[in-house]
């Protein structure tokens, strides 16, 4: 039992979980007190974006929905280049002693990983610095990435580098430029799995054939099982609390649907 206190209690003074329960005290005092108005409603929205967004079924659930359309890639699979897509790392800045890899620094594995295995004999790592975030002085993503690729053995003369683009429409343009003058249109493409479909479908609108390589899982089929049936009462109730880790991810989740329709829109899927 102290088990499962230690995981639950702290859940609900976290900040989401807290946020929630003070939602929840608000429209307990205007039930009790007949004092119901649009402050109430705004109160049950709220209550309902934290609840159901930090929720691990409905969090897993449209993770999953972007994560399952394109499955692991297959052994012995080559092409002329990896395209790893940037968003995976954090820059050199004090204290920091070098670049650092973040959740989705699992590109940068599985591509070091890949060029190990012979898939491809080059690796085109891609991605620039938005100045208003970052700065006007720091190294490019790209380069970062060329930093720790090389961390992980993967030598600088078998890296090329794409370092102006600011999003993943921005990713295939210029990475289109740098491959039509080496005549390459096959690519392995390494992002994270949630982040794919759109990846594939603005690569492939550049005219790549691309062979997907997804990376950074954030469901496993572990987790799938034991997430839609519970053992227990106290299991079940632990997923149902919201969390900041699957708000996380239901942000992630619902970027990558809205960038599909803002991408859609603009003509580049």
């Amino acid at each position: 039992m102290f088990i499962y206190l230690s995981k639950i209690l702290p859940l609900l003074v976290y900040p989401l979980g807290l946020s929630t329960l003070l939602m929840i005290g608000l429209i307990g005092v205007d039930t009790w007190t007949r004092a119901w108005s649009w402050r109430t409603v705004v109160y049950i929205l709220v209550f309902l974006v934290l609840a159901l967004g930090g929720n691990h079924y409905v969090a897993h659930s449209i993770t999953y929905s972007l994560e399952r359309v394109y499955p692991p890639l297959p052994a012995d699979s080559t092409a002329e280049v990896i395209v790893v897509l940037g968003g995976g790392t954090h820059p050199a800045l004090p204290p920091r002693q070098h670049p650092e890899v973040r959740e989705e620094g699992d590109r940068l594995l599985y591509a070091a990983q890949l060029y190990r295995e012979g898939a491809a004999e080059q690796i085109l790592v891609t991605g620039g610095r938005v100045e208003w975030l970052a700065g006007r002085d720091f190294e490019t993503e790209a380069n970062d990435m060329t930093v720790i690729l090389g961390m992980l053995g993967v030598p600088e003369e078998a890296i090329w580098q794409e370092g102006l683009s600011q999003n993943t429409y921005e990713n295939a343009l210029y990475t289109q430029e740098i491959l039509a003058e080496k005549e390459i249109t096959r690519m392995i493409l390494v992002t994270s799995a949630y982040h794919m479909p759109r990846s594939v479908a603005i690569f492939e609108k550049q005219g790549f054939e691309v062979v997907p390589a997804p990376a950074d899982y954030f469901v496993t089929e572990t987790e799938r099982a034991v997430g839609e049936s519970p053992d227990d009462l106290a299991t079940a109730i632990f997923y149902l609390l919201p969390q900041s880790e699957y708000l996380d991810r239901t942000t992630k989740a619902l970027k990558e649907y809205i960038g599909m329709g803002v991408y859609w829109m603009r003509g580049w899927l």
